[in-house]
């Protein structure tokens, strides 16, 4: 979602921040592998084990919020590819 004052860059930087540095520690050790939606001008954020009503309810809050995502604990919050089996023939 494109920011008229903001590049992507500057939203991932602000919002990795304020993860790290106000709300981290509050997270709880159940919410690993749940999705934290945060406004970065506010600092308000929401947790659910769906993102979309993370993000709506931070937008609900403040309609023009410029948001921020992330997956507890994980390094990123999607995974995209797939494995393949080979099965004996």
């Amino acid at each position: 979602m494109p920011y008229a004052n903001y590049t992507a860059e500057e939203v991932r930087a602000r919002g990795e921040a304020l993860y790290a540095e106000q709300i981290r520690d509050q997270v709880k050790a159940e919410d690993k592998g749940k999705f934290l939606v945060m406004d970065i001008e506010t600092g308000d954020y929401e947790i659910d084990a769906d993102d979309l009503q993370a993000t709506k309810r931070v937008l609900a809050k403040r309609p023009a919020a410029v948001v921020y995502g992330l997956r507890i604990g994980y390094p990123s919050a999607y995974r995209l590819g797939g494995r393949f089996r080979v099965s004996a023939q």
